[in-house]
């Protein structure tokens, strides 16, 4: 049988498997007080795939800007679907991604106003 599994990839690279709800809003809540310590951007990353197969991530980097990438494998070797882009996204509209990315609803991150793709 194949495991879902979640990975949440934190603005200084560390990574927190099966991350909680608090977990992803304090990284958000990081990542949109703005730069890194060294004045770097910040971003962010949540992936969801399985064992044998898909995997999505959502990264959302300063100021608002998101990125959903759909890929064959965790390896990233195929790309289902040209990378999306949303610009200036509020911190609240951000979370709800990643909570419908917990809660595996892809088809509704899909449905979003992206730009190109």
């Amino acid at each position: 049988m194949t495991q879902a599994w979640f990975i949440l990839t934190r603005a200084d690279g560390r990574d927190i498997c099966a991350p909680s709800p608090a977990q992803l809003a304090d990284a958000l809540a990081e990542v949109y007080r703005g730069a890194t310590s060294d004045g770097s951007p910040a971003a962010v990353l949540l992936r969801f795939g399985y064992d044998d197969g898909l995997m999505y991530q959502v990264e959302v980097a300063s100021g608002g800007e998101v990125t959903f990438e759909e890929w064959s494998d965790r390896d990233c070797e195929i790309a289902l679907a040209s990378p999306r882009h949303m610009s200036a996204l509020p911190q609240g509209d951000a979370l709800q991604l990643w909570q419908w990315l917990a809660q595996r609803q892809v088809a509704k991150i899909r449905s979003q106003p992206w730009q190109g793709g």
